[in-house]
């Protein structure tokens, strides 16, 4: 499994264009809330031979070196993009790397967006939610409307609770973005309607400025999953887009 550095990239993202990554995770490690079927970086098993989380400061000093060489190199920038191996709000210094990369971004690329991927389980804790609200794109997970769903394709931390989650998002008030994998396995499918209408029915709920669906597009730790195509995803959401919800679909 290869692994992110603490900044690494850019690279193209489907989502995001031009995207500068940073990884608040161990460079050789993978820690994360969730430990998902389909999620590139493999099982959380394989990923325990280095712990070690990246202070703010380190952050900051390889976010610049690498920010004031793509301006050197004339390297356009669209988004800096907080993903990597694991759960980035998990690392103690989250809160002040976010404020140190606004800073950074102000001045190396002010037009370039600050995105953090999240499955949002550290969203109730109150700094953590002031610091997402801070980025201009707070993209947080929902794949399954109930705890019991989620077991079966996000195997998540003790204590995860979908209904709090929910709550917790409730605070953007909508100024967020969901996003959502759509998958098939033995045990789950994002179609049925013990997942779809659940699932659809927290969108209305939170009102989300947008929705990102996607599929599979990477190797994945589990065999046997099954993608959708952009079309078949186009008709599970036809009633959401139909209802004048902002959805982007990717395959």
């Amino acid at each position: 499994m290869v692994r992110e550095e603490t900044v690494f990239g850019p690279i193209r993202s489907r989502r995001l264009g031009n995207s500068l990554g940073i990884n608040l995770l161990p460079v050789n490690g993978k820690i994360c809330t969730f430990d998902c079927i389909y999620c590139e970086c493999g099982w959380n098993k394989d990923g325990r031979g280095d712990t070690r989380l990246p202070h703010a400061a380190e952050v900051r000093e390889a976010l610049e070196a690498k920010l004031r060489q793509l301006v050197k190199d004339s390297i356009p920038i669209d988004s800096i993009t907080f993903s990597g191996d694991g759960e980035s709000t998990i690392n103690p210094d989250f809160p002040q790397i976010i404020d140190d990369t606004l800073a950074l971004r102000d001045q190396y690329y002010p037009l370039a967006k600050v995105s953090v991927l999240s499955n949002a389980t550290q969203v109730h804790r109150p700094e953590i939610f002031s610091a997402l609200r801070k980025v201009d794109n707070p993209i947080m997970k929902i794949d399954a409307p109930t705890n019991e769903l989620a077991e079966k394709i996000n195997y998540p931390a003790a204590g995860y609770d979908v209904n709090r989650v929910v709550e917790a998002l409730k605070q953007f008030c909508g100024d967020f973005v969901l996003q959502t994998m759509f998958l098939k396995s033995k045990d789950f499918d994002s179609s049925s309607p013990e997942v779809l209408d659940g699932w659809m029915a927290i969108v209305r709920l939170l009102k989300p400025r947008e929705v990102m669906a996607y599929t599979i597009n990477r190797p994945t730790p589990e065999e046997g999953l099954q993608k959708f195509t952009v079309e078949e995803m186009t008709t599970f959401l036809a009633p959401l887009i139909q209802e004048g919800f902002n959805v982007q679909i990717k395959g």
